[in-house]
């Protein structure tokens, strides 16, 4: 690690009343059920208009945070209920992601797990790694991946609450979405807060409002 990389999350959606993702995840609903609403802010913008290959899109705030997603981002950390819904052993090497041939991280993508798989690379520069070996393994084969750029732990709910009370994250961006899912996943939940966190930022944007979090010194 540089002293200059950054463990981060950035534009991570969480509901008014806290949910990360809604209940029921499967195969028809990835983010479970109503999840999906969650980034409704950010399918508007156009910046995820020019990823997907659209025209137009809306300016202003939450597109500005949208263009800060990939910005200096060299891997990206994920556990494995955002990876995928297979549970336990792998039944076989089938499944590669929610996002067809080419997924949207072009760079090293590791993928917490306890059961062991062999990398899978995919088209336009993602690689899935399947991390056997804990958050902090995951975070040095990450960084060491990034090449000085920083590393992006995008989801789920639980793998960030891992990294955030093992005081692993740096930056911590929350997009608060103007929907009540009522239940699924929240990021906190351990009844104990994020301790040596200091609120930065609590700007609000067209369809959301964005809270930015960062760590002190030790």
């Amino acid at each position: 690690m540089t002293t200059t990389q950054k463990l981060r999350v950035h534009t991570y959606s969480v509901s008014v009343d806290g949910y990360g993702a809604g209940p029921g995840q499967s195969p028809r609903d990835p983010l479970g059920v109503g999840g999906e609403r969650l980034h409704d802010w950010v399918v508007q913008t156009k910046t995820f208009h020019a990823m997907t290959g659209e025209d137009g899109g809306s300016t202003g705030v939450d597109d500005e945070y949208a263009q800060h997603l990939w910005r200096n981002v060299g891997a990206t950390i994920m556990g494995r209920n955002m990876f995928g819904p297979v549970r336990g052993p792998w039944p076989d090497d089938a499944w590669t992601g929610w996002w067809g041939p080419n997924p949207p991280y072009h760079h090293a993508t590791f993928v917490l797990t306890h059961h062991p798989r062999p990398s899978v690379e995919m088209e336009g520069g993602t690689t899935f790694h399947f991390v056997t070996d804990g958050i902090e393994a995951a975070r040095e084969r990450a960084l060491d991946a990034a090449g000085g750029r920083d590393v992006i732990v995008a989801g789920g709910a639980s793998t960030i609450r891992q990294y955030l009370r093992a005081g692993l994250i740096d930056e911590v961006e929350i997009a608060i979405a103007p929907v009540l899912l009522g239940g699924g996943e929240r990021l906190f939940d351990d009844g104990v807060g994020v301790p040596g966190y200091t609120c930065t930022g609590f700007t609000a944007g067209e369809n959301a409002v964005h809270a930015r979090f960062e760590r002190g010194p030790a």
